[in-house]
């Protein structure tokens, strides 16, 4: 039976089977989190950036609240391919054979991206982040009394959102592949997006020129990525419906 076959509770039913796949899924990945959590932590304490820092624990529930958030954030991480490739399942059936191909090689440049995203803000981003927040508090005679709570809370905010951010060519060509979005009109509101970036970069960022650029420029280069991305994703499309008109003239 195709998609358009169904009805809507056979389409709820569908999304629901999805849905305790992922669960469970995630059930399985959380438990394998909270093995991995720990040996993560230890390893994130004593990297370069952190080894000359002393963790402190505020609250008697801090080291727990961390130990918790890492095993979910690694359960997520290993869940998200399963993620898309539900939703990929759920869709595919109103797309073509080329389309259904084309988007399932979505899944793993996703993932990729994420992870791409994840290592540029915490390798690159996230050291000359910490080296200036040290060298201010130097400068200012300030002793710093770090909370693990608190490193690890801001460790979260500097790498999580550039995961997301760098999926902005998928999303950008997988819109484009459903028409809800064409190449011409992400050049036409590039300024916007150019200011909307900057203002991303602003909130991530300290008030560091340096660290500021840091973001920025690689936001404003993904976005022409994207652009470029969308233009391919675009002709293909048109190529697409041309050759599903011949077909039906035929």
């Amino acid at each position: 039976m195709s998609r358009q076959d169904m009805t809507i509770y056979e389409h709820v039913g569908e999304l629901r089977k999805r849905l305790i796949i992922v669960v469970v899924f995630f059930f399985f990945a959380m438990i394998l989190g909270l093995f991995s959590a720990e040996p993560i932590i230890r390893y994130l304490q004593h990297a370069d950036e952190a080894k000359e820092l002393t963790m402190n624990a505020f609250r008697v529930t801090d080291p727990l609240k961390i130990y918790f958030q890492m095993a979910f954030i690694i359960a997520i991480v290993i869940t998200s391919p399963m993620i898309l490739f539900q939703l990929w399942a759920f869709v595919s059936p109103g797309l073509l054979d080329k389309e259904r191909k084309v988007t399932l090689s979505y899944i793993p440049v996703s993932v990729l991206l994420f992870l791409g995203g994840l290592s540029f803000s915490y390798f690159i981003l996230f050291p000359h982040i910490i080296h200036f927040m040290m060298n201010l508090s130097g400068k200012l005679n300030i002793e710093q009394v770090i909370g693990i709570n608190e490193y690890f809370q801001f460790l979260f905010q500097i790498t999580i959102p550039f995961g997301f951010l760098f999926q902005l060519p998928v999303v950008t060509l997988f819109l484009t592949r459903l028409g809800i979005i064409t190449p011409m009109f992400l050049a036409k509101i590039r300024r916007y997006a150019y200011f909307s970036l900057l203002v991303i970069a602003a909130l991530i960022t300290p008030p560091d020129i340096m660290s500021h650029l840091m973001v920025t420029v690689p936001l404003l280069i993904l976005y022409e990525i994207s652009i470029w991305i969308s233009k391919i994703g675009y002709k293909k499309a048109i190529a697409a419906e041309i050759e599903v008109e011949n077909l039906e003239h035929e």
